[in-house]
């Protein structure tokens, strides 16, 4: 592999070859890997994958950081700056403040973070001398409730009835949303569960969910939640293959399910659907369903601890984030302006 020279041809296909044995990590660059990488020399380049690789080990993460990365280098590059050493503070501020125009304030501070952690890695590999991002300041952001729609206890309801569970693809779907409200489960997480994760223990039924930071989350499942996984494992013929992916891919022509995963694009998609279909006015996402089922959990007694433990939150004010109770008291008090 030659990574001698001005960075011409030759180096970017070499560099090309590299990217594509780890395209399932990195998701980077597309078609083409920015000339200021292939000057970095082999050890370089590779002290630069290794960022993706080795140093993070969600794909989410991995992708989202790709993206920034890629974004910076070849901002970097319009601008004639032809090697890593060559980045000053000034030009990551003025990205910085570039992105801010389009983008939001929390995507802009985890632009700003990938790129300051990225420089930092590359310093100890001893491919940089200094991180220009180290002093860059980002926008102030701090939020005290999410963002994420939310749906009301009859709406996630009516969802749920609005799903006739006559084939096998429906009681998936169903089994999905129901997971993903009672167990307040991530979809990554969901997606990622085998047959086995619906397991009897102590005269009832329980799930394991496998969440980020390869932390695992164990909790009886609801009574509901249960009677949707045992009708669609056994429709699905699911009960021999504990190994095997719960929730997996339709094939629409025939109307069954194969043995790959369900991926969480598809789920979204599938849950835009039913939504549609339930004539839900809500402009709901995946994450609507464990922000709709903490919420629901809190209005009727549970309390902020067992729901960050139920959550698998490692701090408490990421649970109160989703807790959107002080939504329905704002609006009883707007329809007090009697006029």
């Amino acid at each position: 592999m030659d990574f001698t020279g001005g960075g011409g041809l030759d180096a970017v296909d070499s560099g090309n070859a590299l990217v594509s044995s780890h395209a399932d990590a990195l998701q980077v660059f597309g078609s083409t890997v920015p000339l200021i990488l292939t000057r970095l020399g082999e050890p370089g380049f590779l002290r630069f994958l290794e960022f993706f690789t080795v140093n993070i080990r969600n794909v989410n993460t991995r992708a989202a950081y790709g993206r920034a990365a890629g974004g910076f280098l070849r901002w970097c590059e319009e601008r004639g700056l032809a090697e890593l050493k060559d980045v000053k503070a000034f030009h990551v501020a003025a990205y910085i403040e570039q992105l801010g125009r389009t983008y939001s304030r929390p995507s802009v501070k985890q632009h700003l973070a990938c790129i300051r952690m990225l420089f930092d890695w590359l310093i100890v590999g001893q491919v940089v001398p200094s991180n220009p991002a180290a002093a860059v300041r980002g926008p102030k952001h701090s939020v005290a409730v999410g963002s994420t729609p939310v749906l009301s206890a009859p709406e996630a309801r009516a969802l749920l009835d609005s799903i006739f569970a006559g084939d096998v693809v429906s009681l998936r779907d169903r089994a999905l949303i129901g997971l993903m409200i009672y167990s307040f489960a991530r979809v990554e997480a969901a997606v990622s569960m085998k047959v086995g994760d619906f397991y009897p223990e102590r005269h009832r039924w329980w799930i394991r969910l496998h969440e980020k930071g390869g932390k695992v989350n164990k909790m009886p499942a609801h009574h509901n939640l249960e009677l949707y996984l045992h009708e669609y494992i056994e429709a699905a013929g699911l009960k021999e293959d504990p190994s095997g992916p719960l929730f997996r891919s339709a094939d629409w022509h025939y109307g069954t399910l194969n043995r790959t995963p369900l991926h969480r694009v598809n789920a979204w998609q599938m849950v835009q659907r039913r939504a549609k279909a339930a004539g839900l006015e809500t402009h709901i996402c995946n994450h609507s369903f464990r922000a709709t089922g903490i919420t629901v959990y809190l209005s009727n007694g549970g309390s902020v601890e067992k729901a960050q433990q139920m959550a698998n939150h490692s701090d408490p004010r990421t649970t109160k984030l989703y807790d959107r109770r002080r939504d329905e008291v704002s609006l009883d008090e707007v329809e007090r302006i009697l006029i």
